[in-house]
């Protein structure tokens, strides 16, 4: 495999710096926020560093001007632990000579609901916010970055080759996205997530409001989540999945608030609908799609490793659609774009369209290989591509099924592309 490439996120960020006068960077753990930020920062305070955490703290409550003070961009990682900082920064920003690229915050969780009451201003107009996720295959040197993303919004017919195997694609949906597993033999980097699992449902889920949870509980949760990963499943589903395994069940709207949880620290990242103009009296379905934001906390849930997805490749198909939707989304947010799903009452589906702010849109099939499941994707798209209303809304720019395994990317006669993520990049 080739060496891992820059992050697609750096060119985001160097974009917002000359724009913004600050930049919340917000993510999972681990996804390497404070070392891509500080690649871009001049000068960096670390808010959690032990041997100075405690003045930190009495600065930020008595004169959180002095924190900020530093070449700039300044760096100011785990800014959450002072959230008078916010309106401190917004401040400075209005004050200072140059407005543009004073300040990078970097948190990896939403403030405590009883320190969000401390912001006064919203940070419109000097704050500009950056969503990171773990490395999509192409930035781990996973992918051979053949076809570009970008040039299939231009109708450009991909071209290229991929060289992964399906031994490969279980493999890297258990070690996941998580930049220092890419250093780590395949036993230690496959117990990376594991022990991410281990600090989320053991300290995480306390931290990020201080409210004492049942971390049994919450890894019970989070194991029928990873069983209906790219699923529109209601807290009930959960409740009666958690019952029906023998274990004690507490009532939905706790159950909600633990899942609630999971999105404060960025661990859960649902996939949101689309809502298009079609020609039919369908009813678009709303519900948001269940993802982790790395396959490899699907797998660290339900316990199971790569010779396991070998041998259930019906989970493994589910599991490679999160790892497909990590990778989009990743490339999709480098084109000004975002990602979303849709579903109707005639059953007819799309596990993702990427939709570009100028209105330009792609749809998209997930299926981790094999020409049935192929043609079943395409046959899907075609269906809602007839039922689009063309006359109210751009046609799609491009319709593809994207593929886990598969060594070559190709159009078919229908115009559906068919691209192994292996070989896909921004």
């Amino acid at each position: 495999m080739a060496k891992y490439r820059p992050r697609i996120v750096d060119q985001i960020l160097e974009e917002k710096l000359e724009s913004s006068g600050a930049i919340l960077v917000q993510g999972a753990k681990w996804c390497g926020k404070t070392t891509t930020a500080a690649q871009h920062a001049k000068s960096i305070l670390h808010m959690d560093d032990p041997s100075s955490k405690e003045q930190n703290l009495l600065l930020g409550k008595t004169n959180p001007q002095r924190l900020l003070e530093g070449p700039t961009p300044r760096l100011i990682d785990e800014w959450e632990l002072v959230p008078e900082l916010w309106d401190t920064a917004r401040f400075e920003v209005d004050n200072r000579e140059c407005h543009q690229g004073q300040f990078i915050f970097t948190g990896s969780a939403v403030p405590k609901e009883k320190d969000l009451n401390k912001i006064f201003h919203s940070g419109t107009g000097r704050f500009s916010w950056l969503l990171m996720r773990p490395m999509s295959l192409w930035e781990s040197g996973e992918s051979s970055g053949d076809v570009s993303l970008g040039q299939l919004f231009a109708g450009i017919v991909p071209d290229g080759m991929s060289a992964l195997t399906l031994d490969d694609l279980v493999y890297l949906i258990c070690r996941g996205g998580w930049p220092e597993t890419l250093n780590m033999k395949r036993k230690a980097a496959l117990e990376v997530a594991f022990n991410y699992l281990d600090g989320v449902v053991n300290s995480d889920i306390t931290r990020v409001d201080d409210v004492k949870r049942d971390p049994d509980f919450m890894q019970r949760i989070m194991r029928s989540l990873g069983r209906h990963q790219g699923g529109q499943v209601p807290i009930s589903t959960i409740a009666a999945d958690i019952s029906a395994n023998a274990q004690p069940s507490m009532t939905d709207e706790t159950i909600a608030e633990y899942v609630k949880v999971l999105k404060k620290i960025f661990v859960e990242e649902d996939l949101p609908a689309w809502n298009p103009n079609i020609r039919s009296k369908a009813a678009i379905r709303t519900s948001d799609t269940r993802y982790f934001v790395d396959p490899s906390i699907a797998a660290a849930a339900l316990g199971i490793g790569p010779d396991d997805l070998i041998n259930d490749l019906e989970t493994a198909g589910f599991l490679f659609e999160t790892l497909a939707i990590r990778d989009l989304r990743v490339y999709a947010d480098a084109l000004n774009g975002n990602v979303y799903h849709y579903r109707d009452s005639n059953k007819l589906e799309c596990d993702a369209v990427i939709h570009l702010r100028n209105g330009s849109y792609g749809l998209v099939e997930i299926k981790i290989g094999g020409d049935i499941w192929i043609e079943k994707g395409a046959k899907s798209l075609l269906a809602l591509n007839a039922i689009i209303d063309t006359e109210r809304m751009k046609k799609p720019s491009f319709m593809m099924v994207l593929t886990g395994v598969g060594t070559y990317p190709y159009k078919r006669n229908d115009g559906v592309f068919v691209v192994p993520i292996g070989c896909l990049r921004v």
